[in-house]
């Protein structure tokens, strides 16, 4: 089989100075001594993640992409090592961490951190990589085993992880809709009027609060390590930026965000993830079903959840395509970002008028 996460050389413009990066392993890892060889993940739409090969071991670095001061949400590597420290002795599907640099000690300027790499089978995209087959049945397992996953991972009790300071659970919604609506209005190129639509409707229309839960915030297929010898057995959940305490159905709203079923891949072409409309998913009614089911939890404000994961996942397109027109990054799969954009708004603004996460293109 071929190799289940491909690496490829370095972007231009987003290399690691081989001396530097040396510097800094004998500084924090010495034992891992001699050449480093460098290659870049390159499916990542947000932080730049780069693996490393030394003294035999496979490491992970992650950091910020250019432009990540003006738009800092989601590049704080110092919250995103702390929470995969912590949580590790107590939900050990994260990867194993072994050092965070800040900005001030970096040699390439900007914080990052490292930790080991997790083997396994990522599913991105529609395409399965080669000699590996999925049937309708093993996809359904497979879609499954994600949805029990979250659970469990909103099962993870914060005071015993360390992470009881992690965030504020109260008014937690209140705060994602105005942040959100902000870092929109600041990362806005042009005009969609859905999206101003969406953000009203997100504001008049606030759930009560929840107890809350460690939220993962973009738990979807190409974040989360399979193993490959048993599909229903996760190695590791990987890019935790955005992780925080909060209300955990709103984790699941953006779990269904990028959960796109059979014909919508169509409508919405380059704003579709993953290979949730292949043969054997759950729907997105059968995921909240199942989910409410096995956390025990009350589902009924899923529709304002599912929406405001739409609008997010839709800001950080913006995002990513603001960062694409300020030339802050050559990346050309980020040209046709501000299109998904529309298409994103485009679909909650279908699930606001039918107040429904499923069916809608009917």
């Amino acid at each position: 089989m071929a190799d289940l996460d491909p690496t490829r050389p370095v972007r231009a413009g987003e290399e690691l100075e081989a001396e530097a990066l040396r510097r800094l392993l004998d500084r924090h890892a010495p034992q891992l001594a001699g050449p480093v060889e460098v290659e870049q993940f390159p499916r990542g739409h947000s932080n730049l993640t780069y693996r490393l090969r030394v003294a035999g071991t496979e490491l992970v670095l992650r950091r910020p992409p250019k432009g990540a001061k003006q738009i800092k949400a989601g590049h704080d590597m110092r919250r995103e090592y702390t929470v995969l420290t912590r949580l590790r002795p107590v939900w050990p599907k994260v990867p194993r961490t072994l050092f965070y640099v800040p900005e001030e000690e970096s040699p390439f300027g900007v914080q990052l951190y490292v930790m080991e790499r997790v083997p396994g089978l990522i599913l991105r995209g529609t395409k399965l990589p080669a000699g590996l087959e999925l049937d309708a049945p093993s996809m359904r397992v497979v879609s499954e085993t994600v949805v029990d996953t979250l659970v469990e991972l909103h099962g993870v009790d914060p005071a015993a992880a360390g992470l009881a300071d992690f965030g504020k659970p109260q008014g937690y919604v209140q705060r994602q809709v105005a942040g959100w609506t902000e870092r929109y209005a600041r990362a806005r190129t042009d005009d969609v009027p859905d999206m101003e639509r969406l953000a009203g409707w997100l504001a008049a229309h606030l759930p009560p609060d929840r107890p809350g839960a460690i939220i993962h915030n973009d738990f979807k297929y190409d974040n989360v390590v399979l193993d490959p010898a048993d599909l229903t057995k996760v190695r590791a959940v990987l890019d935790w930026e955005m992780a925080t305490l909060g209300d955990p159905v709103s984790d699941l709203g953006m779990t269904l965000a990028y959960w796109f079923e059979p014909g919508e891949t169509e409508m919405v072409g380059p704003a579709a993830f993953g290979p949730t409309a292949l043969p054997g998913n759950l729907t997105r009614e059968e995921i909240v079903q199942r989910y409410a089911t096995r956390s025990g939890r009350a589902v009924d404000d899923v529709v304002f959840h599912y929406v405001l994961g739409l609008f997010k996942v839709a800001v950080i397109a913006q995002q990513i395509y603001f960062r694409y027109r300020q030339g802050l990054t050559q990346d050309e799969r980020f040209a046709g970002l501000g299109f998904a954009v529309a298409l994103l708004a485009q679909v909650a603004v279908r699930a606001v008028d039918r107040n429904r996460i499923s069916g809608l293109l009917d």
